[in-house]
């Protein structure tokens, strides 16, 4: 079933429920409001997350396990939200069918003008807890390999977006959680974060691409140690090994995040995507030689754009370029 997301009312609001107050431990929801004043209105008020979402098809009447949204604060950055804290945003079947439906939509016409996606969590305890394994355990043996199959295809999809994916991690990105936050191009944590590997610990391993990414990351060793051990490791740990690359104070790495996603958005965003698919693809090959032709035919697609056009004109004139993303 493709039937496409649309984030209904019910959950819109729960989302703007979140945004202004997480039930949250202390100081958090201040700090979210703090990242959202980067776009505050002319009151000087936080703007609520805009009405204009992305998919539009038969949403749940109850909410959905994944929130999709424009912020509000520049209408090029999307958010994309776990939204199923009482099962520590764990994957289940619905969710991940919702996954796979949003990111179709990010991936086609609909995406096109985004230029950076936020991926977070509703709850500041939880990014995610991987799988969820209390569905898993009334699973056949093929079941189980098929939801496996199908998880690894959309971590796949998801680490092929086009645009860049910024992850902002508070509390635990465990097994699955942190799988999903490793398709990222940017990893933020907040002090609380933990992050680990611990499938082995229960007989079985990672599944949907964590012995492969995480490797490529931060060096075979130190990734078999992680796997073969089932640690698990702190946000300095993990910021020392170069699984993340910023570390906040608790509760601020969303704030860290939209400050990022920024950055990113007032470039020219067809540069920006060029130069992820170079970087991506030229390490996937082996001799640098490779690598340097699919930067060349990187660059070569950036040439006749009008936004190539517009910077160097902004550049002569000594103002801020205007891209339009063509």
């Amino acid at each position: 079933n493709m039937n496409m997301i649309r984030l209904s009312k019910q959950s819109s609001n729960a989302c703007r429920s979140w945004l202004r107050n997480c039930s949250a431990g202390p100081g958090h929801s201040s700090h979210v409001r703090r990242a959202l004043s980067v776009g505050t209105n002319s009151s000087g008020s936080t703007p609520p997350p805009s009405s204009s979402t992305i998919g539009n098809g038969n949403g749940n009447r109850n909410g959905n396990d994944i929130l999709l949204q424009r912020w509000a604060g520049n209408d090029h950055i999307a958010t994309l939200t776990f939204n199923r804290p009482k099962k520590a945003n764990a994957m289940g079947r619905t969710m991940l069918e919702e996954f796979h439906d949003i990111l179709f939509r990010l991936s086609g016409e609909e995406g096109e003008d985004i230029r950076c996606v936020i991926l977070t969590s509703c709850s500041e305890r939880v990014f995610s807890a991987g799988a969820d394994l209390q569905e898993r355990s009334q699973m056949s043996m093929d079941e189980a390999a098929a939801f496996v199959t199908s998880l690894r295809a959309c971590l796949h999809d998801l680490g092929s977006l086009p645009m860049p994916m910024v992850a902002s991690i508070e509390g635990a990105a465990l097994g699955g959680g942190l799988e999903i936050a490793l398709t990222a191009d940017l990893i933020v944590a907040g002090r609380n974060a933990k992050f680990g590997l611990p499938e082995t610990s229960l007989a079985i391993i990672p599944g949907a691409g964590g012995t492969q990414r995480l490797p490529r990351l931060i060096g075979v060793a130190r990734a078999k140690e992680l796997i073969y051990t089932a640690r698990k490791i702190d946000a300095l740990t993990a910021l020392e090994y170069g699984i993340v690359q910023h570390v906040t104070d608790e509760g601020r790495a969303d704030e860290k995040a939209i400050l990022i996603a920024e950055e990113i958005a007032q470039n020219g965003p067809l540069a920006v995507r060029a130069a992820k698919a170079s970087i991506v693809q030229g390490l996937e090959v082996g001799p640098i030689s490779e690598a340097m032709e699919i930067e060349r035919e990187s660059y070569a697609r950036i040439i006749p754009t009008k936004d190539r056009l517009e910077g160097l004109a902004a550049f002569g004139e000594k103002r801020k370029p205007t891209y339009m993303g063509n």
